[in-house]
């Protein structure tokens, strides 16, 4: 916790890997949900999404067998963000209502637990920009947090106060809430106040920046940018102000200051960019992609900064072209997807009706005349293993199977060439996607396991070895798939 809370996660994270052994040797479920529930809160602050949600899930799945709604409420605090980070708003707005709802019930309630939970909750609307009930929410944090004398977290309110009114374009406002938010840093005593502090300059700048008060913007940012640690560099209200700096020199002509300072926010986004999952900050996505689209205004007016001039037209020109056609082919991609979505699952749903249709006649579903008496039992031996699923096995290979149907691998290789009119590989791959399709069509709970853990469920060792044999027989990828399965259930259950 020590090194969690100073932010030496790859130490914490050694810490709780060594109390998850010691709880499985105690078999302990407490301290095994301990260890579930700090490592995901990890990797939520790390930004890796696909850990975090393992462990979250991995700490509910003993919850269900404790029922310890405090815990709950806890780890459903981490999952909601996640949840949101990966667009699923109303999966995560459902669950932390819900959660709200049931603090009352624990001695979180009227506690810094449950200012807490005000704070992950109005990130969340923050994030939908439903900017009234991040006022809502927000509002009774400020009460609660002022009464109890949480400093920290009557920071945060006043920040994301201050943000809200900002997209509101009610600049004044915002000022008056994030000034409020600075004296709160200068005057109590705060933990980890970099990033607030960052932040808060950030949306200070930037408000001076819409006013067309350039000259304070830029100041406001020199000076954030001098008391900058070496690990503040990569965070993303950091990395902004680079970018916002860089507009407001060129909003003052100075395109040689604003090409400097737009090199140094395109090296720190790159990296930034390299460090995280798929999933980033919004904020900073939708911040990025607003002053990218200003920076392309730079235009020399100078003969002496011509050179800098034909430089950044072409980048930019460059640079449209090519996301141009990155859009162009992701449209048509999309298109070419939906259709392959649409026509596998006709597929799916045809298969399991004739499948039906053969069950009722009490036909099988592909007769094979036969007169060698042991090809027809190696083949009736073959369909009995389908229907135990052996093929989901890891162990499932050429050899193993001759093994259970007592014959050689060479001679079965020949007999599933010959009547199932394909390679042994391709047999088994066919039956594991076909298995896979169908389960992920019906089963939400297994939708919602990392790709890496469906890969293994089904007997590959990767998950590249299950993207390539997919998108092979399917021409699309399983997240595509797993998606849009998603969004065709309209009322979708919470996982808890």
């Amino acid at each position: 916790m020590i090194f969690y809370k100073t932010e030496e996660y790859e130490k914490s994270i050694a810490s709780y890997n060594k109390l998850e052994i010691i709880a499985e040797k105690l078999k302990n479920d407490t301290l095994a949900c301990t260890a579930y529930t700090m490592k995901g809160h990890i990797y939520c602050r790390n930004g890796n999404n696909k850990e975090a949600l393992d462990n979250y899930y991995n700490a509910l799945d003993i919850i269900e067998k404790t029922g310890d709604l405090k815990k709950e409420i806890i780890i459903n605090s981490g999952l909601i963000i996640v949840l949101s980070r990966m667009n699923k708003n109303t999966k995560a707005q459902e669950i932390a209502l819900r959660s709200l709802k049931a603090i009352p019930n624990t001695t979180y309630h009227n506690k810094e637990n449950h200012v807490r939970f005000l704070t992950t909750l109005s990130d969340i609307y923050l994030d939908a920009e439903e900017y009234d009930s991040v006022l809502h929410y927000v509002k009774r944090g400020i009460e609660m947090s002022k009464s109890l004398k949480l400093d920290q977290l009557h920071l945060d309110f006043l920040i994301k106060k201050g943000v809200v009114f900002y997209y509101r374009k009610e600049y004044d406002i915002s000022l008056e809430h994030l000034y409020e938010a600075k004296e709160i840093l200068y005057n109590k005593q705060i933990n980890n106040k970099s990033y607030p502090t960052i932040k808060t300059n950030y949306f200070i700048a930037n408000c001076y920046y819409k006013k067309q008060s350039y000259d304070k913007a830029i100041n406001i940012l020199i000076n954030s940018i001098d008391s900058f640690e070496e690990s503040d560099k990569f965070k993303p209200p950091a990395i902004r102000s680079h970018l916002l700096l860089a507009n407001c020199y060129n909003q003052k002509a100075d395109y040689k200051q604003a090409m400097f300072w737009n090199n140094k926010y395109t090296k720190l986004n790159e990296y930034y960019l390299k460090d995280k999952d798929q999933s980033i900050d919004k904020i900073h996505q939708k911040e990025t992609d607003k002053f990218q689209k200003e920076i392309a205004t730079l235009e020399a007016k100078q003969t002496e900064e011509k050179q800098a001039k034909n430089r950044i037209f072409w980048i930019l020109l460059f640079t449209s072209i090519a996301l141009i056609c990155i859009v162009f082919m992701y449209i048509k991609k999309q298109r070419s997807n939906k259709e392959l979505y649409h026509k596998l699952m006709k597929e799916i749903n045809d298969l399991a009706s004739n499948k039906q249709a053969l069950i009722n006649k009490n036909e099988s579903p592909k007769e094979i005349i036969i007169d060698d008496r042991k090809v027809a039992e190696i083949i009736k031996g073959l369909e009995k293993l389908e229907s135990q699923e052996y093929f989901l096995k890891p162990e499932c290979n050429l050899r193993s199977i001759a093994k259970k149907l007592k014959t050689n691998a060479t001679y079965l290789s020949k007999i599933i060439n010959i009547h199932k009119e394909k390679n042994f590989t391709d047999y088994i791959n066919d039956l594991r996607i076909e298995y896979v399709l169908k389960r992920l069509k019906d089963d939400k709970k297994f939708r919602s396991f990392s790709i890496q853990s469906i890969a293994g469920d089904i007997g590959y060792k990767s998950s590249y070895s299950l993207v390539k044999h997919f998108k092979a027989k399917t021409g699309i990828n399983p997240s595509y798939y797993i998606k849009n399965l998603d969004k065709q259930n309209t009322n979708p259950k919470i996982r808890v």
